[in-house]
Formats: C-alpha cells, sequence, structure tokens
C-alpha cells in the first residue's frame, strides 16, 4: 500500500509542526498547503488549528479553502479536524460572530463558570467514548487520557455524531465527532503521549482502508 498523502491544512492558525511531526511518525505524507488542488488531491485531509474561532474562520476563507473543504466532505475524503479544526465545522460559536463551516448542525458553546473551575480547561483528562467502534479508537485503552486546552466545546444537534465526552467539573461534553469519514476531536493527539500518537496511527489506516490494528 503506498504511502497515505494528507494534506494538512494551512491558514495561519495550525499548530503544524507537531501535527505533521506525529503523521509523518505513524507512515503518513504531510503536506502542508494552502492549495485547494492539493487538497482535492490528497487521500485524507488534516485541519489542525489553535486560537480563536472567528481568526480561524477568517483564516480558512481567506486562503479560498472553504468550497475545497466542503468539496472533499462531500466526496467523502477521510477527514480529521483538530482542536479548532473541530469547532470550525459547527455553524456558529460563542467565542464570536464569523458563520462556522456548517458541515455538522449544532454550534460551539463556553463552559459555565462553577466555583473553583479554571477556565480554560487545560491539562489531561479521560475521554469517556460513546463511539467504541469509531476508527480512531481501535487499539487505545476505553477511557484514554488525553490533552486538552479550550474554553469551548461543540454542541451537535445530533447526539449520534458525538464519537467521545469528557467531564470537567459538572459538565460533561463532547470532545469528539465521527461522521462517516468526517472525524474531529477537541483535545489535541499529537500532544497525548502514546495513546494520542495511535489515534494518528489509526486515521492514517483509515486513509489506507486498513482500520484494524495488527
Amino acid at each position: 500500500m503506498p504511502t497515505p498523502r494528507l494534506a494538512v491544512i494551512d491558514y495561519d492558525m495550525g499548530n503544524l509542526h507537531s501535527v505533521c511531526k506525529g503523521l509523518a511518525v505513524v507512515g503518513a505524507e504531510p503536506m502542508v498547503t494552502t492549495d485547494p488542488q492539493v487538497l482535492l488531491s490528497a487521500d485524507g485531509v488534516v485541519l489542525p488549528g489553535v486560537g480563536a474561532f472567528d481568526p480561524t474562520m477568517r483564516g480558512i476563507r481567506d486562503a479560498g479553502l472553504e468550497a475545497s473543504i466542503r468539496v472533499a466532505i462531500a466526496q467523502n475524503k477521510p477527514f480529521l479536524g483538530i482542536c479548532m479544526g473541530l469547532q470550525a465545522l459547527f455553524a456558529s460559536s460563542e467565542e464570536g460572530r464569523e458563520q462556522g463551516l456548517s458541515l455538522l448542525p449544532g454550534r460551539v458553546k463556553r463552559f459555565h463558570s462553577e466555583p473553583g473551575l479554571t477556565i480554560p480547561h487545560m491539562g489531561w483528562n479521560q475521554l469517556q467514548l460513546t463511539q467504541p467502534d469509531c476508527p480512531l479508537w481501535q487499539g487505545i485503552p476505553g477511557e484514554p487520557w488525553m490533552y486538552f486546552v479550550h474554553s469551548y466545546y461543540p454542541e451537535p444537534l445530533d447526539p449520534g455524531v458525538v464519537a467521545a465526552t469528557v467531564t470537567y467539573g459538572s459538565q460533561t461534553v463532547p470532545v469528539a465527532i465521527a461522521h462517516g469519514s468526517l472525524m474531529a476531536v477537541q483535545f489535541h493527539p499529537e500532544k497525548s503521549g502514546a495513546d494520542g500518537i495511535q489515534i494518528l496511527r489509526n486515521f492514517v489506516r483509515y486513509v489506507s482502508g486498513f482500520s484494524t490494528p495488527p
């Protein structure tokens, strides 16, 4: 099987170096790009991101990438969003005023303030897997620990797309979605140790057509 070629979308907001390093470690060929044609010709697409919702959406649109992202997802090209790359898939966010990609019905909400609760949610926390058969979770423990840095989380209209949740304070919120070949996570797998790297490996295997670890 040829090395999967993954378009890593560059819109001046992504943590591209560590994401690309993680993808290369697990056998992919990451291609950092702002070229819609490269995105559409790749075997899979990764949308990483850090920062705020409005600059993310402006960056995607200013780079002329919104239409090609929509086409790639309509073609069922394997797609992995990371952090802001998850939030951008929804229609809107309480963080800003820009319109999201609206590829999944729902919006992005802020954690509610609670006594003793620090926002942003920063550090390690344990996933509760709501889609245990999701390709991303193969070969990892049932409740893996992942690394988070976020104040906002997605609230899909369809709870069936939620692939994992996390509990912070008294709030249990979605932090991963999976809908066919469209997958995204709020945490940073590239910063989450061996289990995070396994998630990237699982995505690469999914792109290659091999979703079961040896």
